[in-house]
């Protein structure tokens, strides 16, 4: 945490020294790493590992898309609170099946759940638009109670600069939220299950229920995520509650490092940039990202951030 206030302000700083593209691109992985904060107090902390985290993320991509198109919705404020309902349902209804169960009865359960949202955004597309989608155009938003909109020959610029700094606070809010979550009691008897379920249940620990709060807290951030990634990528679609979304949340975790705090938000925010640049290099990009997921599991289990604190402990 020594580092949060330099790396805060260079954060600060992108949209003034960076293109509006690099901007854009930090931005996706901002969106991405509060998924990521969500996804870790389930793996890290309580020691379950969902595959279907996508229905949380599409739960808020949704909510985004169905309020605009049958509402007539435009207020960001009002699209982050129908995702924090939406996904804060699902979550508490999923929960209450799936933390009965651990290891891998929990992850089958997480994806099988998942998909079931996945089939029924795609079957019913009169109401989704199935394969189409639903459009979210950034022209039509509105941020701050209706103070910033998107009108102009140059509003994708305006858009992307001022939407930027919008997801940074909702970010910075969502990683103060966190830590305190995880360092307050209720995070440390999440660990303590973690490490010794049987002990914690000897000491008088409700398991079920700290389970099920630890799943809807994750939940939500998960949902929050969605909800601020679909005015960037303009469009809503099944996809989002597919299988390979919620892999690529666990990605993050792995790729950063699910053993300590920081190490998923830099999982999201590189994984972000690694996907992007692979897709543009090759058309081969799902075998190269699989490569260094393999790469990365073999040689460093304990993830970039695991590994860098590890060695900069063996040189001190």
């Amino acid at each position: 945490m020594k580092l949060a206030v330099p790396i805060l302000i260079v954060l600060a700083l992108v949209p003034v020294v960076a293109s509006t593209y690099q901007t854009q691109l930090l931005t996706y992985g901002l969106t991405l790493a509060i998924a990521a904060l969500g996804f870790n107090l389930l793996l890290g902390y309580t020691g379950l590992l969902s595959f279907g985290h996508s229905a949380y993320f599409g739960a808020g991509a949704y909510a985004v898309a169905l309020m605009m198109r049958y509402l007539g919705v435009s207020s960001m404020e009002l699209f982050l609170l129908g995702g924090i309902v939406c996904s804060a349902a699902l979550a508490a209804l999923f929960g209450v099946v799936c933390v009965r169960h651990t290891r891998i009865f929990f992850a089958i359960l997480t994806l099988a759940l998942s998909q079931v949202l996945w089939t029924l955004a795609y079957k019913f597309f009169w109401i989704t638009g199935g394969t189409d989608g639903l459009r979210v155009p950034f022209s039509k938003l509105t941020l701050l109670g209706g103070l910033i909109g998107f009108p102009g020959a140059d509003a994708f610029a305006r858009f992307i600069s001022f939407y930027y700094y919008y997801v940074l606070v909702v970010f910075c809010v969502c990683t103060a939220l966190m830590w305190l979550i995880v360092h307050s009691p209720f995070g440390k008897t999440l660990q303590a299950i973690r490490d010794n379920e049987t002990r914690a249940r000897f000491l008088g620990v409700r398991i079920w229920r700290y389970r099920w709060l630890a799943f809807l807290v994750s939940g939500i951030f998960t949902g929050l995520a969605g909800t601020l990634w679909v005015p960037l990528n303009g469009l809503t679609t099944p996809d989002v509650l597919y299988w390979p979304q919620s892999g690529k949340i666990v990605f993050f975790a792995v790729l950063g490092g699910f053993r300590n705090f920081s190490g998923p938000i830099v999982g999201a925010v590189l994984f972000n940039y690694l996907e992007v640049y692979a897709i543009a290099l090759t058309e081969y990009w799902q075998i190269t990202l699989g490569a260094i997921l393999i790469i990365l599991v073999t040689f460093l289990p304990a993830g970039i951030v695991g590994t860098a604190q590890r060695l900069s402990a063996k040189f001190k």
